[in-house]
């Protein structure tokens, strides 16, 4: 392991420094964030009165809202002048998020990214290569910077030139790479449609990919793609960016680094927390943030936390399932609640489905309508076609209670300029 003592500390120890580490993000929130000591003065909470974990429901949660009314800097709990650098959320509405980052901060996160590159298999002889955008977007910092802490290659490609990774690949003989999970099976379209057979041709052997829902059929199918073995990231923006939580090589759950972060699981609705394994909202305190700690971030994402002390693999660290949905997500349509990941589920499991697919909402003559658009896996003629939209419509009426219309295109015909693809496409009228 690469940091074995923390990965792998008793629970007794772990919480006991999880409880030094939260007086201590208190103290500073009160006294240097005059945002977090007017919730706390409406809450009649003083630092002093968090003398054990379960305390931490005495604190005010934290919304993107509440943020974004804070940005740029009304978070810091240090000065600008102690800010090294600043990234940024890549949310396409709203105000951005804004995140200033001490020397401390860069350093705990290049420690977390390292254990989660490390678990996820890059040793010092690897090639890694990293095809996400450099910018304030906290991809391709978090992944650069935990690479380089293990003592990697790393290939600095950014994202974009689908052909010109897949030759880097091919030179460079790359063995893992990051990114959006998106863009790791365009990638693997692309080479396929150079004459290059992702699973053959080149020599990467594990890939890390977060950023966006992942379900176990899209887990399998960029698997088998590139014949690699892959590993789920989850990281925020608030938090840190990547680096959060990864997967083991068990592949059951994600472990959550508790000594950098405190990890609650709340009923969405009443803000109670939830029975061990039951669903919930994930909900973060960051520990070891020096400029801009967060209490108690509502991050929308749905989950439960493992019952388990130990894993197999060693580690001591809580594991969470793969997000299942973003609270914030949720569809409604004509009364019926409905997620993405229902639906890509469903089409991932069809072996004529390609690597994408989108949702399309829309409004006809006052009623609402859902349209399932999909690749094919290759080019189909007509009959093919139909047959598979009957399929689909049969499988996602099990899951839906309802059938939504069901489209087939060619391969490569849904195209997305942003970072992470656009599942949701709504057209209905505000």
């Amino acid at each position: 392991m690469y940091f074995q003592s923390q990965e792998t500390m008793p629970k007794a120890d772990l919480k006991e420094l999880q409880l030094k580490r939260l007086k201590g993000v208190v103290k500073r929130c009160y006294e240097n964030v005059p945002h977090y000591r007017k919730r706390m003065q409406e809450l009649k909470v003083e630092p002093e009165d968090i003398r054990t974990l379960d305390d931490i429901r005495k604190l005010p949660t934290t919304t993107k809202a509440e943020m974004r009314e804070q940005m740029p800097w009304g978070l810091m709990a240090c000065s600008l002048d102690n800010v090294v650098e600043m990234h940024a959320s890549s949310g396409t509405t709203g105000v951005p998020i804004t995140v200033g980052y001490t020397r401390s901060d860069l350093k705990a996160w290049s420690e977390v990214m390292a254990r989660c590159l490390y678990m996820s298999g890059l040793r010092k002889e690897d090639i890694f290569q990293n095809p996400i955008p450099y910018g304030t977007f906290t991809g391709a910092f978090g992944f650069h910077y935990g690479a380089e802490k293990v003592g990697a290659m790393v290939v600095p490609s950014g994202m974009g030139q689908s052909e010109r990774q897949i030759r880097l690949m091919e030179y460079y003989k790359t063995t893992m790479f990051s990114g959006v999970v998106s863009y790791g099976l365009r990638l693997g379209q692309v080479a396929e449609s150079m004459g290059i057979d992702p699973a053959k041709d080149l020599h990467v052997k594990s890939g890390v990919f977060g950023s966006e829902t992942f379900t176990p059929g899209l887990k399998k199918r960029l698997a088998e793609t590139w014949d690699m073995e892959v590993f789920d990231i989850y990281g925020l923006t608030e938090m840190c960016g990547p680096g959060v939580s990864n997967d083991c090589s068990y592949h059951d759950g994600l472990h959550l680094w508790e000594d950098h972060f405190l990890v609650e699981c709340l009923d969405p609705e009443t803000g109670e927390p939830v029975d061990i394994e039951e669903e919930g909202e994930l909900v973060i305190t960051t520990l070891t943030k020096e400029g801009m700690p967060i209490l108690r971030y509502k991050t929308h994402d749905i989950s439960f936390l493992y019952d388990q002390d130990v894993c197999d693999c060693g580690r001591t660290h809580v594991k969470h399932a793969p997000i299942k949905a973003r609270s914030d997500d949720m569809i409604i349509l004509s009364g019926t609640n409905i997620f993405p990941g229902q639906i890509e589920e469903v089409v991932m499991r069809h072996p004529m489905v390609g690597t994408n697919y989108q949702i399309v909402l829309e409004n006809e003559s006052g009623r609402d309508t859902l349209t399932v658009l999909v690749e094919a896996a290759k080019v189909l003629n007509e009959a093919e076609a139909q047959d598979m939209i009957a399929k689909l419509g049969k499988d996602l009426k099990m899951t839906l209670l309802f059938t939504p219309r069901v489209k087939v295109l060619a391969p490569g015909d849904i195209k997305s300029e942003r970072i992470k693809a656009q599942r949701v496409v709504d057209k209905r009228p505000r």
